[in-house]
């Protein structure tokens, strides 16, 4: 990490279906060229709005009401819409969560993989192609050829997140927002993916946002952690910082909570009623010094 791709200030954003009820509350974070940052939290925790307000695709009933999301010096809030869809795609990319509906299912993957590469880089049919099936091999698919023939459903769930994972790498874009990718697939795949994406990541010096509910993804693909709770950051640092030497007390519960693979008898702790109470405390708190 050399210096600072994306700044995220002050953001703030509410509901409008839930008559203005807040959904983040003044996160702020960034994020280095080449670096792999994880926003976890539980449901509802606010890190998906961020990730959709990062790439324009906030739902109507959300609104951002203050912040800025600076992407190379350019607050991609104030941009107007063709500018903003200039970016995305091209310099930004995401890999959604479900590969099933993520893919159109009346089309080939090929003409899925090689749109962008036609549209966005001006390419030939036959050189969008061969890019395409280079892109295949990168992510490990066999007989990239009859895949490229298929449609989604002849493919396996993995497989049609492998070939997310291409059309999201396949324009080199500087940032790659992973909304957690692996969490429709089963235990071995998702070990797959997550090494496929390190890889990728490693080989093209690609920044990464990468949304997840699982500290144990967060310890095996990230360099830093964002925590997050009711849409406020609780914790952030280096990943084996956080993981190792957790400062709040929702993240040492976090951390407590989870299954202990050195002692598989041992039963799950579950976060104590007092630690919610305190998180709730602090955000009334800190939204009463706000006014």
């Amino acid at each position: 990490m050399t210096d600072t791709l994306l700044s995220i200030t002050g953001l703030n954003a509410v509901s409008d279906r839930d008559s203005g009820s807040p959904i983040l509350r003044n996160v702020s974070l960034s994020l280095g060229r080449g670096e792999v940052r994880g926003l976890v939290g539980e449901s509802g925790a606010g890190k998906s709005t961020i990730a959709k307000a990062l790439l324009g695709i906030l739902p109507r009933t959300v609104r951002v009401t203050s912040g800025s999301i600076l992407f190379q010096g350019r607050d991609l809030l104030k941009l107007p819409a063709r500018d903003l869809r200039d970016i995305i795609g091209s310099e930004i990319s995401l890999i959604p969560q479900d590969p099933q509906t993520a893919l159109n299912p009346g089309r080939r993957i090929e003409a899925q993989l090689t749109d962008g590469l036609r549209l966005k880089r001006g390419m030939s049919s036959r050189d969008a192609r061969l890019r395409a099936l280079k892109l295949l091999e990168e992510v490990h698919i066999r007989d990239p050829e009859r895949v490229l023939r298929s449609y989604p459903h002849e493919l396996s769930g993995g497989m049609r997140q492998r070939v997310l994972i291409a059309a999201a790498f396949a324009l080199e874009p500087k940032l790659v927002v992973a909304d957690e990718p692996t969490t429709a697939l089963d235990v071995t795949v998702q070990k797959q993916i997550l090494r496929l994406i390190r890889g990728l990541q490693e080989a093209h010096g690609t920044a990464v946002i990468f949304v997840t509910h699982d500290l144990g993804v967060v310890a095996q693909i990230c360099d830093s952690v964002t925590l997050l709770y009711a849409g406020k950051v609780i914790e952030e640092g280096r990943t084996a910082e956080v993981l190792t030497n957790p400062r709040h007390i929702y993240t040492q519960s976090l951390i407590a909570a989870g299954p202990r693979y050195d002692r598989p008898d041992a039963g799950l702790t579950p976060v104590p009623q007092m630690v919610f109470e305190q998180l709730r405390r602090e955000i009334a708190a800190s939204e009463e010094g706000g006014r």
